[in-house]
């Protein structure tokens, strides 16, 4: 019995489309980057990219649970002295939800040469018109909330 390994000539790609509307942006982060990894697949290969895109609309109605909208912090720097910037995450969700879904699905990617071309396959608008029709994207449930 051998181990079966993907090659790029047997990767075949699909595209999903996830509605975020009150789903829970953890929970539902999660579940799209085991796509965008491949893992669903039961031709994952760790050292490929396997996975598929994922297209994630109205990213404004995302949920976050308990306390976070006030508590939850995003901290980034701009590499000078005194350039800390901490966003809330209530903020955040105002100004820029998809920047908000794109940092909790990266967090879960790998941080790698693989993560980065992962990454590419990922497409977060705000509301639910996108311009990927032409792909024929298949609806993707998460059942949760």
């Amino acid at each position: 019995m051998k181990t079966y390994m993907a090659t790029p000539s047997t990767i075949e790609r699909k595209w999903f489309i996830v509605d975020a509307t009150d789903k829970t942006l953890g929970r539902m982060a999660a579940e799209v980057a085991k796509v965008l990894r491949g893992k669903h697949k039961p031709t994952f290969t760790p050292h490929m990219d396997t996975g598929d895109h994922v297209i994630v609309i109205n990213a404004e109605k995302v949920r976050l649970t308990g306390k976070k909208l006030v508590q939850k912090i995003y901290f980034r720097h701009s590499g000078y002295l005194g350039g800390a910037t901490y966003t809330k995450a209530g903020e955040l969700l105002i100004k820029n939800p998809v920047k908000m879904v794109e940092l909790a699905i990266g967090g879960m990617i790998p941080k790698n040469r693989l993560g980065s071309q992962i990454y590419t396959k990922l497409h977060v608008y705000a509301g639910s018109e996108h311009p990927h029709e032409a792909q024929k994207p298949e609806v993707m449930e998460i059942d949760i909330r």
